[in-house]
């Protein structure tokens, strides 16, 4: 158990009641259009509960409308995503879904471009990670006043344990824009992660990065998954990053999943390696 993450929090930091192994998500021959352009067509894949699942493609393949289609950003023209939501054969579909009502369903993203708010400080941010579970407004528990006083202290316990989880206890009191940007993505992670997401959208979170601290961000993922029991969607340009550390692989291009399986099957998979990792040369 790693130090700082209490067992009252271990595995309960994802509110799904999904069993291991089950189906969580199912995306289903999802089409996506802008005008005359075919952003997604026919892109169907399952996400298992426990599992880091990547999406991977070339830029412009789609894996970014994927996102915003699960998170409710974008609503698909063609096809259903379904995520369950319990042992007793729950289900909700998302595509019709405004991006706060599926929040409440238990999904969170980070964003490729950081959105945080910079003259607030660490903890503030991961604060409002908790909005959605609070009857007082955002604005009264910021002034910290009486029964938002009361209900951010009845919060701030699962706060506390993100901020230990990624080792965030040096920047707590710190306003968010005067942090280097791989702790700014850190930030940004734990602020989805307050949500108690069951499922977690991941949006190139080492995007900019350099070497060290793409291997911090790896390792605070894991953590995430392992420790915290929550499944993963991640997008992610490093592929030895996504090899090393996903249990499932689907690949975009153009917008048409072109393979889904094992890292392993997904590298051997010659479509991918012409697409994605770029075909030998002769």
């Amino acid at each position: 158990m790693k130090p700082g993450l209490t067992r009252a929090y271990q595995h309960t930091l994802s509110s799904s009641a999904v069993p291991a192994g089950q189906p969580l998500l199912e995306v289903r021959d999802i089409g996506l259009r802008f005008g005359g352009v075919h952003a997604l067509a026919d892109v169907g894949f399952t996400v298992t509960q426990g599992h880091i699942h990547a999406v991977i493609g070339p830029n412009g393949a789609g894996k970014s409308s994927l996102l915003n289609c699960v998170s409710g950003l974008y609503h698909p023209q063609q096809g259903s995503i379904v995520l369950h939501t319990g042992t007793e054969g729950t289900s909700h579909e998302l595509t019709q879904l405004p991006p706060h009502r599926i929040a409440r369903l238990g999904v969170a993203r980070s964003f490729q471009n950081i959105e945080l708010f910079a003259q607030l400080t660490v903890l503030e941010n991961l604060m409002l990670g908790r909005h959605i579970h609070m009857s007082q407004s955002v604005l009264a528990s910021l002034l910290w006043f009486g029964p938002a006083k009361r209900q951010e202290i009845a919060h701030r316990g699962l706060v506390e344990e993100v901020i230990d989880l990624l080792s965030l206890q040096a920047f707590r009191h710190q306003p968010v824009g005067s942090l280097a940007y791989g702790i700014q993505k850190r930030v940004e992670l734990g602020r989805a992660l307050c949500i108690q997401p069951s499922l977690l959208l991941l949006d190139e979170p080492m995007a900019g990065m350099n070497a060290e601290e793409k291997e911090d961000m790896a390792r605070y993922i894991l953590d995430v998954h392992e420790l915290a029991g929550v499944t993963v969607i991640l997008i992610e340009h490093d592929m030895a990053v996504v090899m090393d550390i996903s249990n499932r692989v689907s690949v975009l291009d153009f917008g048409r999943l072109i393979a889904d399986g094992t890292p392993d099957e997904v590298k051997a998979n010659p479509k991918v390696v012409e697409a994605y990792l770029g075909a030998e040369e002769h």
